[in-house]
């Protein structure tokens, strides 16, 4: 059997990396062939596997003592939902890249392999390490060129939610998608089990309405906002079975920061960029904070229903839509809406009455927006359109899910006696107090007068 130790002495340590690195590529396709789980870590240790939203764990081998990780950076076609797709950069052939998961105290080795056409490298987000291992480029390390494979080896010494993402160039590559989440369990197990463990990015593209490519010369005026590269409804669900204690661990590598609120339930931060709080420092919330380059743990008790989970700034809640556009509501547009269509085939006046009419044109195919362009609105509900996108997906909890089922459970079946009904469909219906609000009138402006001793110059001339 080849050991690291029989490597070093057989061949010098400037050949390992090649020589280990090969081995490695190997093995990681060996791996892949089986699945996902197979590089989990044994959850005997007092901790459940995180499950990544729309991702995956990264396949680890044991080396000499030692989990060997290796990733790839290099492009992607990433899907954000159906009807868009574009060429991003990430690693292992996906974005965000897959989770890295290990426990308190181990000993890894990873494997950074550059298949982008410039230089990189990989800084591991609040990990406790060697400076040389903390990944700047130029500063604690030479730039990983094209082709070159770098290891980085450090023994973890804490536990919490962190994060990997490049330290160069990092205004393109990490724009273009160069993420991912790195999961460290505590060594000695939780101090409360966690049934469902939860791990997602927050990020935000400039995908310009028509293109394939992402724009990273935008600071502001993002088109995607997105939970693990995804957008509503391509993003996951959140499933639990009642009672479970669910945790979901939020990183954000977006420009903005994202007031993420969960319906249904009081949640409890648990944890931050430090890893896991103590006990006297948890809090109950309805919205946190998550802001840039933060991480965010949250835990809960689930409650039977469909649950919205969202960012609470209503545009990061939309799919791309116009900028600096003139605003419609309020506006009879009927009148002009032929003459442009005359130039413009197929355009719609709307807004009028707000925007929710978008979400029904595009659902009835009568709205057709420009190539590889997602609605503004989307996502189909059990009682018609959500009208939502981007930063937003579903808690669903029920009775009778299986330890261990992930698979959607369809929309929930709401008891009839537990509904909201509609009792009226007359706008007058009742006898609701109103108020009028209270106007000021607006005081008429005074006539011109002449100037002391200027005949004929008026004030405001």
């Amino acid at each position: 059997m080849v050991t690291r130790r029989t490597l070093l002495s057989a061949m010098g340590v400037g050949s390992l990396a090649t020589v280990a690195t090969g081995m490695l590529v190997s093995s990681d396709r060996a791996l892949a062939t089986q699945g996902v789980p197979t590089g989990h870590p044994h959850s005997g240790g007092g901790f459940t596997p995180v499950r990544t939203l729309n991702g995956w764990t990264l396949p680890h081998r044991i080396n000499d003592g030692v989990k060997e990780f290796h990733l790839v950076a290099e492009e992607v076609d990433h899907e954000f939902a159906p009807g868009s797709t574009a060429k991003c950069w990430g690693y292992n052939g996906t974005t965000p890249g897959p989770t890295i998961e290990a426990v308190e105290g181990d000993r890894v080795r990873i494997y950074v392999t550059n298949r982008l056409g410039e230089p990189t490298s990989v800084h591991w987000h609040g990990l406790y390490l060697p400076s040389g291992m903390d990944g700047v480029g130029g500063l604690t390390q030479p730039h990983i060129k094209p082709g070159e494979t770098y290891a980085y080896e450090f023994t973890l010494r804490q536990h919490g939610t962190h994060m990997y993402h490049p330290h160069a160039d990092e205004m393109t590559q990490m724009a273009l998608g160069m993420m991912g989440m790195f999961i460290i369990h505590p060594r000695d197990g939780e101090p409360e089990r966690i049934d469902r463990d939860y791990a997602f990015l927050l990020h935000n593209w400039a995908l310009h309405p028509g293109t394939y490519r992402p724009d990273p010369a935008i600071m502001q005026d993002f088109d995607l906002w997105t939970f693990n590269s995804k957008t509503f409804p391509a993003i996951d669900p959140i499933v639990a079975r009642t009672g479970e204690r669910v945790r979901i661990r939020m990183g954000n590598l977006s420009m903005w920061n994202h007031p993420m609120h969960l319906h249904g339930v009081q949640f409890w931060v648990t944890g931050g960029d430090g890893g896991r709080w103590q006990r006297s420092s948890w809090r109950t919330e309805v919205t946190e904070i998550v802001g840039v380059g933060q991480m965010r743990d949250i835990e809960f008790t689930a409650i039977p229903g469909d649950w919205a989970f969202h960012c609470h700034m209503a545009h990061h809640t939309m799919g791309p839509m116009g900028h600096e556009l003139p605003n419609p509501v309020g506006v009879d547009q009927s009148a002009v809406e032929e003459d442009i269509r005359s130039i413009l085939p197929g355009y719609m006046a709307m807004g009028k009455d707000g925007m929710a009419e978008h979400g029904e044109h595009v659902a009835m195919g009568m709205l057709e927006g420009p190539e590889n362009t997602l609605p503004m609105m989307s996502g189909k509900g059990p009682f018609g359109s959500i009208e939502m996108g981007g930063m937003f997906t579903v808690v669903k909890v029920r009775d009778d899910l299986a330890p261990g089922d992930y698979s959607d459970p369809g929309w929930y079946r709401h008891p009839k006696s537990k509904l909201a009904q509609r009792v009226s469909d007359d706008p007058n219906f009742g006898a609701p107090v109103r108020r009028q609000p209270a106007i000021t009138p607006t005081k008429a402006p005074a006539a011109p007068m002449d100037m002391p001793g200027m005949p004929g110059m008026k004030h405001g001339g």
